[in-house]
């Protein structure tokens, strides 16, 4: 309304406005103020005025005051909305919900979730069906349900990590129209299109349902994504996109390594009228080599986030010429053309002094992974022998042609060269340059696209065999081999067949040329075929597509957050490069030593706008906040404005001089304390906000119940109220306490102080609390309260001292470094948690190689026959890493959720006797270090 997001539940009330210029003749006049005169009756009679007063006229600011108070009045009776959520489509027939469930719907889910329940609800309010499609996970059938039952699955509808399938939703949407002709169609939009379905405004217009169609989008900020990593010479570089050229924006990407932890940020602004730019990160190249993660820093989505394998690494490369135009024609030189082909994506090392074998010796005393020799011939056994081993072990050996190479033979090609021929040496000449021919779709040039202009003049001919095929990268127009390789134990083997420079091929002018380079390079990281043939027996060629099918590691959810990877998640092979799919979801695939990334969006990719401006119907923003009920507020301005006007009419009538005379006036002062009060607590008793604040307190109170900490990823939610209820079950069987469900809490909103236990379960990408938050958290560990803080990685962790933090110890560290923690200590053997209902010696949960960690306690005195220690009260912190909830969750028929590990036979009931522990330790405090001194304690008091 009027540009503002405010509407109006009664908006039909507003026509009172129409009254208020009648109410402004009426309040025009006043009673005239009385006269004050001496009291002796003579001088009162000789002042009496005879003729007759009319009544003094009100003063404008009075009546303006009035005027403001009924406005005020009116406007709080037509029921103003701040941020008011979309209406839906008006009709007699059911409601078709389409929501947009990609990627870039992630970072404004909550917004788009809100406004998808409040067309629910409003749909149960009006008696309608609701038929929900989400573009994401599509189901197979549209069906109607029950508002409540879309209002459930729309609660278990998380963002999907790859594009949204607009057009299988849209066809499910049009078979349900075909049966539901006056069905109201809404559609939430992410308002992105990733070129998946580029007729989605087209498709729309198909469904025929034009002035019944709602289209909800914008309002909030648009995402952003990241594509095109680069590990250039001088730096790491990122493309930051977003769907359009807007205003100025301005962020950081963050780098991480393998382990989560932060390497460096790099700060980017997108300039008004840009949709790209680029964030550059100067950091030495071993520390670009170890980036594995980039993420733009509070844009939570699987867009922002870029994941690099060791593709992606830059590597060293050892360049050895056999030739003399080196040093006399540098320019012409072979090492010069592969020293440009090669810049790009390989940090150089070229030789330039010494002989051959004295260069290659270097290069492998320096572990170089990759080494290319240029026309290198006859090679010394004991440099040949480390060559082999070189390669054995997983290195990448790039031959080069030439002169010298065809009068040699050796065991380190990929193909044996013929000899003889109608050129001296094996090499052949044509009148005719022959030109390039096919890239083998076994190889690993199979997406490289030929350039039509590459022509050789001359080149090594291999021997045919039974093997040659298999080996055959590239060949000519003739179909003679130009590129040959092999996998050879864990390395490769590679052979052009022509010169490095142009004197046999114009190949090396070419970016077919770089882009061969490229993929040969990065051979040097691939895992090798799961076929790899012993050593010394005939090797399998690389870059099979069957060689290996890497099953999923840790992919990406909607959120851009890690997670294990799901039974949808189906193994790729291992020369896959194609951005994520529902069965190739984003994230890391394969062994840990030979990772392959999938990530969303490739290098290519380019979101832009979703352009729906030819459909027609309405058009509603999405609302980042909750709507607002400002009939409370507008109340209380009225309820103030009136306290105004009694004072003003008591100035002017005199009341204000008479209740400053000798006698008090206990009547006015009594009506002026009331309107005070009537004011200050007008606002208790009008309609809240949507958060009932009071149940959430019942519900706390009502029954002693523990908490978790809500950490968004539903799955580590879910274990952690499965396992602090079966702990509750346990405790009500062995004690006697009997401890209610257990409730999740948002430690930024909710009260904590009603729980005396709170469970926090750490991820590796747990955000760091704001510091209002943090102080939240230290008012209640101050107050009483106990914080069980579970990184839930023992099996990870190596342990011992010095070891090196997992991600989720190093987040946990972060968080803690802010709080106000006191000195904590592993579980001494004589403190009281280990003897609170149990006597326990460890606290397993579903590991058991995790340290407990509590406030540490003065050292007990060395006389003293102590068999509980503990201090004035409960330590506020418990860490540890054993996964307690994951040994705790138990199902709604009593089974275990989560096996244990190494699951010894009494392993889950020690943890439960470990939780108990911890429950009667914080609930009773210090009370068992007393009750186990009660003789010393009686035979103090007796003497």
């Amino acid at each position: 309304m009027f540009g503002l997001p405010l509407a109006f539940s009664a908006p039909l009330l507003l026509t009172a406005f129409l009254a208020l210029p009648l109410l402004w003749f009426l309040l025009r006049v006043v009673p005239p103020k009385p006269r004050e005169v001496s009291f002796p009756p003579l001088r009162l009679l000789f002042g009496i005025t005879p003729k007759e007063e009319s009544a003094a006229r009100t003063p404008w600011w009075l009546t303006a005051l009035r005027m403001l108070l009924a406005a005020l009045v009116i406007l709080a009776a037509a029921g103003p909305i701040w941020n008011p959520p979309a209406a839906a489509p008006t009709g007699s027939g059911p409601l078709l919900l389409v929501i947009d469930q990609g990627w870039p719907a992630a970072a404004s889910w909550e917004a788009r979730r809100s406004a998808a329940a409040a067309l629910i609800d409003e749909a149960e309010t009006n008696g309608r069906g609701v038929a929900l499609i989400p573009t994401g996970d599509v189901p197979r059938e549209a069906t109607l349900s029950t508002p409540a039952a879309a209002r459930d699955r729309l609660r278990s509808l998380e963002p999907v990590p790859y594009a949204p399938a607009r057009k299988e939703a849209l066809a499910l949407a049009g078979r349900l129209l075909g049966t539901e002709p006056n069905a109201g169609v809404v559609y939430i939009s992410d308002g992105v299109d990733l070129g998946a379905d580029p007729d989605t405004a087209r498709a729309f217009a198909d469904l025929g349902a034009g002035a019944r169609l709602l289209v909800v989008g914008g309002g909030v900020a648009e995402p952003l994504a990241l594509a095109g990593a680069e590990n250039a010479a001088e730096a790491l570089t990122v493309k930051v996109l977003r769907p359009t050229a807007g205003s100025p924006r301005a962020g950081r990407v963050t780098a991480r390594d393998m382990r989560g932890l932060v390497l460096a940020e790099a700060p980017f602004t997108l300039p008004e009228g840009t949709s790209e730019v680029d964030a550059r990160f100067d950091l030495p190249v071993e520390l670009r080599n170890e980036v594995a993660r980039l993420e733009i820093a509070g844009e939570h989505s699987a867009g922002a986030v870029q994941l690099l394998d060791k593709r992606w690494r830059r590597r060293s490369v050892g360049v050895v010429s056999g030739t003399s135009t080196d040093t006399g024609q540098p320019l012409l030189a072979p090492t010069y053309y592969l020293s440009r082909a090669l810049g790009p994506f390989a940090d150089l090392r070229v030789a330039e002094t010494g002989s051959a074998t004295e260069n290659i010796n270097r290069f492998l005393d320096q572990r170089l992974p990759v080494l290319a020799l240029t026309d290198v011939g006859t090679i010394p056994p004991a440099t040949r022998n480390r060559l082999a081993k070189f390669v054995e072990d997983g290195g990448v050996l790039i031959r080069f042609a030439g002169p010298r190479l065809a009068n040699a033979q050796d065991d380190l090609l990929p193909v044996r060269l013929r000899r003889g021929g109608r050129v001296l040496g094996g090499s052949l000449s044509w009148e005719t340059p022959q030109k390039l021919g096919s890239l083998t779709p076994e190889g690993p040039f199979r997406d490289i696209k030929p350039a039509d202009d590459v022509t050789v003049n001359r080149q090594v001919l291999a021997e045919p065999d039974g093997t040659l095929g298999d080996r055959t990268w590239a060949t000519l127009a003739d179909g003679t081999p130009l590129v040959t390789g092999t996998r050879r134990g864990k390395g490769a083997l590679v052979l052009f067949h022509v010169t490095g420079d142009t004197s046999w091929s114009n190949l090396p002018l070419s970016g077919t040329f770089v882009e061969m380079l490229r993929h040969v390079v990065a051979l040097s990281d691939a895992p090798p075929p799961p076929e790899t043939a012993p050593a010394g027996t005939a090797v399998q060629p690389a870059g099979r597509p069957d060689v290996a099918a890497l099953p999923p590691a840790r992919v990406l959810d909607g959120f851009g957050a890690f997670r294990p990877a799901g039974p949808t998640a189906r193994a790729l092979p291992a020369d896959y490069r194609g951005r994520s799919t529902a069965d190739h979801p984003p994230g890391f695939y394969g062994p840990p030593d030979g990772l392959v990334a999938v990530n969303t969006l490739l290098p290519a990719d380019r979101p832009k706008a979703l352009d729906l401006s030819a459909l027609g119907g309405r058009t509603e923003p999405l609302q980042e906040s909750a709507p607002r009920d400002m009939r409370g507020p507008i109340l209380i301005g009225a309820m103030l404005l009136l306290l105004l006007d009694a004072l003003a009419v008591l100035f002017l009538a005199g009341g204000l001089s008479r209740m400053g005379g000798t006698r008090p006036r206990p009547g006015a002062a009594a009506i002026l304390l009331a309107a005070v009060m009537l004011g200050a607590t007008a606002g208790a008793f009008l309609p809240g906000p949507a958060r009932a604040d009071d149940s959430f307190a019942l519900k706390a109170t009502t029954q002693t119940r523990f908490a978790y900490v809500v950490t968004g990823d539903s799955e580590v939610d879910d274990i952690s109220r499965a396992g602090l209820d079966g702990l509750a079950t346990f405790l009500a069987q062995r004690t006697a306490l009997q401890a209610g469900e257990a409730m999740g809490v948002d430690i930024g909103k909710d009260e904590l102080a009603f729980f005396p236990v709170l469970y926090w379960p750490i991820l590796a990408n747990t955000p760091v609390p704001a510091q209002p938050v943090l102080a939240r958290i230290d008012a209640y560990m101050k107050q009483g309260g106990t914080v069980i803080f579970d990184t839930r990685d023992a099996i990870e962790s190596p342990g011992g001292p010095g070891a090196p933090l997992t991600p989720a110890q190093a987040r946990l560290k972060e968080i803690l470094s802010r709080l106000d923690i006191p000195e904590l200590e592993p579980v001494p053997r004589d403190h009281v948690l280990t003897k609170a209902f149990y006597l326990l010696k460890d606290f397993p949960g579903r590991f058991t190689g995790g340290t407990t960690w509590v406030e540490a306690l003065p050292a007990a005195r060395d006389d003293a026959d102590r068999p509980a220690r503990a201090g004035d009260g409960v330590s506020p912190v418990i860490i540890t890493s054993n996964d307690l909830a994951g040994a705790w969750a138990v199902s709604r028929s009593g089974e275990p959720m989560l096996p244990l590990t190494p699951g010894e036979p009494r392993q889950r009931e020690i943890a439960f006797r470990a939780g108990a522990n911890m429950v009667m330790y914080v609930l009773t405090g210090n009370y068992k270090a007393d009750q186990v001194h009660v003789p010393a304690l009686l035979e103090r008091l007796g003497q």
